[in-house]
């Protein structure tokens, strides 16, 4: 029987429909946003909600026309979800429109089903593996070994609360002090992040590495195949951090061709992946497009 998955990101919306030997058959993503805004404890807007209670009846539709109905479809909302006041409404009128119940998940099982998610697919080496998941509002880290994993924690980062954060609404340009300051934050919050060992492989996972990748790459169109197994390097990353930090949305949605709608959140979101890798003393990562979506199949 097919099988499918949602992922309610902080920033993202994503179906994932698979057949009964784990093929895809339809993996589609939507920008919503629902929780920019939101801060540490807000409001989700309403228009958002609404444009997310449309995605979520589209993929409700759509994995019926796979056969899988609202019922069988494994749902979980994740960081943003668990900051929100109103996340709990919210998915009550999802559920009585669509059928559609979806779970709210810690940051521990968030943590664990980007584990088992981003590894899917790829031919790793032997030894530790970090898998790192920044996402809009949160980013997951973990490290294991085989099967067994040795480090499991969410921090509160995230390339849209941290451009709320930092950086003016919409700015033409960036100021180099904001940047300072988003470093400055960064670096503080994963000095707390305690590395039994540290890996000699790293992932990265979602949304802002994806669409990074496909920058580095000059990709106009999504094509999975070229970005899933791809290397991210430090110095690209560098690069764009750079050219971000003086450039106009117009710009900015230029370059970021294959997912405009991320292009005011890719400069904290360089910035975060650029100080994930050297927490993790590694000069590049390897880019999964695998996550929470795929971890989802895995779970029990």
């Amino acid at each position: 029987m097919n099988r499918a998955t949602i992922d309610i990101g902080s920033n993202s919306i994503l179906l994932l429909v698979v057949d009964e030997v784990g093929a895809i058959l339809c993996d589609a993503v939507r920008v919503v946003g629902l929780s920019r805004g939101v801060g540490d404890r807000g409001l989700m807007n309403r228009q958002r909600m609404d444009h997310g209670l449309d995605v979520l009846t589209e993929y409700v539709q759509i994995a019926a026309s796979f056969g899988v109905p609202a019922r069988l479809i494994k749902a979980v909302a994740t960081s943003g979800a668990r900051r929100a006041l109103n996340a709990a409404a919210f998915f009550d009128r999802v559920q009585k429109r669509t059928g559609l119940r979806v779970r709210i998940v810690t940051g521990d099982e968030e943590a664990w089903l980007t584990w088992a998610g981003a590894r899917s697919d790829l031919r790793l080496p032997d030894g530790t593996v970090a898998v790192l998941d920044p996402g809009g509002g949160s980013t997951e880290i973990v490290l294991g070994e085989g099967e067994r994993i040795l480090l499991q924690q969410s921090v509160e980062l995230g390339a849209v609360r941290l451009t709320e954060a930092f950086f003016d609404p919409q700015p033409a340009r960036y100021r180099p002090p904001q940047l300072a300051r988003l470093r400055e934050h960064i670096q503080q919050v994963l000095a707390t992040v305690d590395w039994p060992t540290y890996p000699r492989t790293l992932i990265g996972v979602a949304g802002t590495v994806t669409t990074l990748s496909a920058m580095q790459r000059g990709l106009t169109e999504w094509d999975r195949d070229v970005v899933h197994g791809s290397r991210l390097t430090r110095g690209f990353l560098r690069r764009q951090i750079d050219r971000l930090l003086t450039s106009t949305p117009e710009e900015r949605r230029e370059w970021c061709a294959i997912a405009p709608e991320r292009a005011d959140h890719l400069l904290a979101g360089a910035c975060l992946i650029e100080e994930l890798c050297t927490v993790s003393r590694k000069d590049s990562l390897i880019v999964s497009d695998g996550g929470v979506r795929f971890g989802l199949l895995h779970e029990i």
